[in-house]
């Protein structure tokens, strides 16, 4: 069963990122460089998070990755680079995502939405896309 929970979690991982069998986990950071210190780390997050809850059905995964977003933008976590690029990799716009992270203002604040804003530009420019500005009125 826990074998199936993690091949489960690889498969979720590739289809998330775009990942090759050379390297399966793509540019998702899964706990790998602590494995000096916290060998079952990776275990945890690709049963856990992919095998389990990212596997779940009633949301697609655009869906998935823009609720993460916010729980990272809520919260101010730096793996939102991270996951900024997985909402690319699904097919998410970067208006979408700027329009995500904007929204977020009222509900989080303005400097959690700057920290956000950031690391979305800056992953942005590593990925060569770029945003059409809009203005509200």
């Amino acid at each position: 069963m826990a074998e199936d929970r993690y091949q489960k979690g690889l498969e979720k991982i590739k289809e998330l990122t775009s990942a090759d069998d050379e390297n399966p986990t793509g540019f998702m950071d899964i706990g790998e460089r602590f494995a000096d210190i916290a060998p079952d780390l990776t275990k945890y997050v690709v049963e856990f998070a992919f095998g389990d809850i990212y596997a779940r059905p009633g949301l697609d995964n655009k869906q998935k990755v823009l609720t993460t977003i916010t729980a990272l933008v809520a919260q101010g976590k730096p793996q939102i680079e991270m996951h900024i690029k997985t909402g690319l990799s699904v097919g998410l716009t970067p208006n979408e995502i700027v329009g995500c992270i904007m929204h977020l203002i009222p509900y989080t604040g303005f400097p959690s939405v700057l920290n956000a804003l950031t690391a979305a530009k800056k992953v942005f420019a590593e990925q060569g896309v770029s945003v059409t500005p809009t203005e509200e009125s």
